[in-house]
C-alpha cells in the first residue's frame, strides 16, 4: 500500500521553518521512501538539505526552489514557505541522482538517469515514471538524453526550478546537496499504479503562421552551429517575428518593439503554441511563452521551435487558469479510478507565469486542485518551464500544468 503525506511551514527564518516541520514530523508515523521538497528561493537551501538528510537518511530526496511559494492540500503558502511530500511505499523502489549540467546537458541527463536507476537497484528496468527538476534553459536537451535510455516508453514529468523575479536565484535539490545550474532525476517504481495528465489552460485566438527563421544556436558540445532549431525566432511568414506577434496581440508590445525588452507580463495571457496532435478529433496544444523582443525584431521564447513549425496565437483568462488546474488533477485521478484504484495523493506542477497571472486567485487554484484530486494530500510547485507527456510523447512547454496521482 502507498501512503502520502504533506507538510508545510512558513517563516522568513529557515531555522524556524525547520523547527516547525520537525515538530509536525514527530507526530507522523511514516517510513518515507521518497521526499519531494519545495521552498521559496529566499531560504537557506543548504541548511534545508542538511536537515532533510538527517531526518530522512534512507529516502530519495528531490526538489528545489519554487516561484513565490508553493501549494498543498492545506492551501497556498507564500514565498517564505517550505513544503514536503512524503511517500511511504514499502514495496516500491525510488531512486534519485543529481548533478551539474556541464558542457553537455544531453549526456548529463542520460548519465543521471542511469545513476538513478542504479541507486535503487533497478538498472535496465523501465520506470513507471521519471520525474525531473532542473535549471531553466536545457529542457529539450534533457529530454533527449533521457530518451536515449527509455525512449518515450514511460512518462517524463517535472519542471524547471524558479525564483520570484527571473533573476536566476533558482536552485535544484538532490541527494548530495543543492545546485544552481543542475538537474535532479528521479525514477519511480511504485507498488501501486500512477495516473498523470499534462495540459494548458488556453485556446486558439485565431492568427497563426509558419516559423521561417531561427537564430544561430550552438548545437551542444560539438560546436556545430544550426539555424533550424532554437529559442530566438527571427521571422514568421518571412516577416520580423516580433512585429507579427505584436499584430496578433493587437499591438500590446508596441513599447518594446523599438528598443527591445522583456514582454513576460504582457504575454502571459497571449502565448504561442504548436499543435501537438489530436485525440478524438480534438487538438492538443504545447504552449510557448514569449519572453522578450530584440531591437532587430526577433522574438525570444522559453521553448525551442523549428523552422517550418506552425505557431498559433493563444488566449487565456484568470478563470480558465484557475479551473484548468483542478481539471488536470481530476483527469489524472480519474485515470486511476476507471481501473478501480483510489487516489492516495498527488504531485502538481503549475507554471510560475500562470501563478503570477492569476495573482490573488492563487488560493483558488490550490482549492481547485484539492477538489480535483478528491481532497487527498498533494504538493504543488510553481516553475519556469514544464515537462510532461502529451498524447504519446514527452515534451517541454511553458504555461502548462501537470499532475501525477499515486494510488493507494
Amino acid at each position: 500500500m502507498t501512503r502520502l503525506n504533506t507538510l508545510a511551514a512558513r517563516d522568513p527564518s529557515t531555522a524556524t521553518v525547520i523547527a516547525q516541520l520537525e515538530a509536525r514530523l514527530a507526530a507522523e508515523d511514516l517510513n518515507s521512501k521518497m521526499v519531494f521538497a519545495f521552498y521559496g528561493c529566499g531560504h537557506d537551501e543548504s541548511a534545508l538539505h542538511e536537515w532533510l538528510g538527517r531526518q530522512f537518511p534512507v529516502a530519495s530526496l528531490l526538489g528545489g526552489s519554487s516561484s513565490g511559494g508553493l501549494m498543498t492540500d492545506e492551501g497556498f503558502v507564500d514565498e517564505h514557505g517550505v513544503g514536503l511530500l512524503l511517500i511511504d511505499d514499502e514495496d516500491g523502489d525510488y531512486g534519485v541522482a543529481a548533478g551539474l549540467f556541464g558542457d553537455d546537458a544531453t549526456l548529463t541527463a542520460e548519465n543521471l538517469l542511469r545513476d538513478a536507476l542504479a541507486n535503487c537497484g533497478c538498472t535496465g528496468q523501465l520506470p513507471e515514471l521519471i520525474w525531473v527538476y532542473q535549471a531553466p534553459g536545457h529542457e529539450e536537451e534533457v529530454l533527449e538524453g533521457l530518451r536515449r535510455v527509455v525512449g518515450d516508453n514511460c512518462p517524463i514529468i517535472g519542471g524547471s526550478s524558479a525564483d520570484n523575479d527571473v533573476s536566476g536565484k533558482w536552485t535544484q535539490l538532490g541527494p548530495e546537496g543543492c545546485m544552481k545550474d543542475g538537474l535532479a532525476v528521479g525514477v519511480l517504481f511504485p507498488s501501486t499504479p500512477l495516473g498523470y495528465a499534462f495540459q494548458g489552460g488556453y485556446e486558439p485566438a485565431g492568427p497563426n503562421g509558419i516559423v521561417t527563421g531561427i537564430g544561430f544556436t550552438p548545437a551542444g558540445a560539438s560546436g556545430v552551429v544550426t539555424a533550424s532549431v532554437g529559442r530566438e525566432i527571427i521571422s514568421i511568414d518571412n516577416e520580423p517575428a516580433a512585429h507579427v506577434y505584436n499584430r496578433w496581440v493587437e499591438n500590446r508590445i508596441d513599447a518594446q518593439l523599438e528598443g527591445g525588452g522583456s514582454i513576460l507580463a504582457e504575454t502571459t495571457m497571449s502565448p504561442l503554441a504548436t499543435d501537438a496532435g489530436h485525440v478524438d478529433g480534438v487538438s492538443h496544444y504545447l504552449l510557448i511563452h514569449p519572453e522578450s523582443v530584440s531591437a532587430n525584431g526577433t522574438l525570444n521564447t522559453f521553448c525551442n521551435l523549428q523552422v517550418g513549425d506552425r505557431v498559433y496565437a493563444m488566449k487565456g483568462d484568470t478563470e480558465r487558469l484557475v479551473d484548468r488546474a483542478g481539471r488536470v488533477g481530476g483527469q489524472a485521478r480519474k485515470a486511476l479510478e476507471q481501473d478501480g484504484y483510489l487516489a492516495a495523493g498527488g504531485l502538481i506542477v503549475y507554471c510560475g507565469g500562470c501563478k503570477l497571472a492569476v495573482d490573488k486567485n492563487i488560493a483558488k487554484v490550490a482549492g481547485a486542485v484539492a477538489e480535483g484530486l478528491g481532497n487527498v494530500p498533494f504538493i504543488g510547485c510553481f516553475t519556469f518551464g514544464e515537462q510532461g507527456r502529451l498524447i504519446d510523447r514527452n515534451l517541454h512547454g511553458n504555461l502548462m500544468i501537470s499532475a501525477v496521482v499515486f494510488s493507494q
